[in-house]
């Protein structure tokens, strides 16, 4: 089945983070603290898919006070962090939304993202996935990971599900 077509019978959304919503690079200062950058038109991006009624979730395997602060700023409230078992974690967020694995799409770009991945309806990574990621995903974005990933995926579950013209019309209005 084309991508396009599974990306159209998604209700909830899942993204890691370090290597999708980022670009995998851990920035870490002499204290021991570290950061993250994120693009703020992927955040638009997911805003944009939450608004068209999918439900957004963050599975990641690091557990970060800046990912929680990231989900807050962008309304997100299924944040699993600090996760190996990635498929459970969205499995245990499906049943409280009351949805199956058909209705969900996740994006990765790493071999501990292939078990959820593989469950989903519509599994999503970045070009520099993993190649056994890249070799199980239904779409491949062109855009990079941290830089329009996340972004371009939001957009063609959009276009998919024929919410684009709505998304956008605000943005259009004169």
């Amino acid at each position: 089945m084309p991508a396009i077509e599974q990306a159209a019978g998604i209700r909830l959304m899942g993204f890691d983070v370090d290597g999708v919503m980022t670009d995998g690079r851990l920035y870490f200062g002499p204290e021991g603290d570290f950061c993250k950058a994120f693009f703020s038109r992927d955040g638009l991006g997911i805003k944009l898919l939450a608004k068209s009624g999918v439900r957004i979730a963050i599975i990641t395997g690091r557990d970060s006070p800046i990912v929680t602060r990231r989900a807050a700023n962008l309304g997100i409230e299924l944040v699993r962090q600090g996760v190996e078992d990635k498929r459970t974690a969205m499995a245990e967020l499906l049943a409280r939304e009351k949805l199956d694995f058909a209705q969900c799409g996740y994006m990765g770009d790493d071999l501990i993202d292939l078990p959820v991945l593989r469950a989903c309806g519509f599994a999503a990574c970045v070009p520099d996935a993993h190649a056994l990621v890249r070799q199980h995903a239904d779409y491949v974005a062109r855009a990079p990971a941290g830089a329009g990933a996340v972004r371009e995926v939001c957009e063609m579950i959009l276009r998919a599900q024929g919410n684009w013209d709505r998304v956008m019309a605000p943005y259009l209005t004169d």
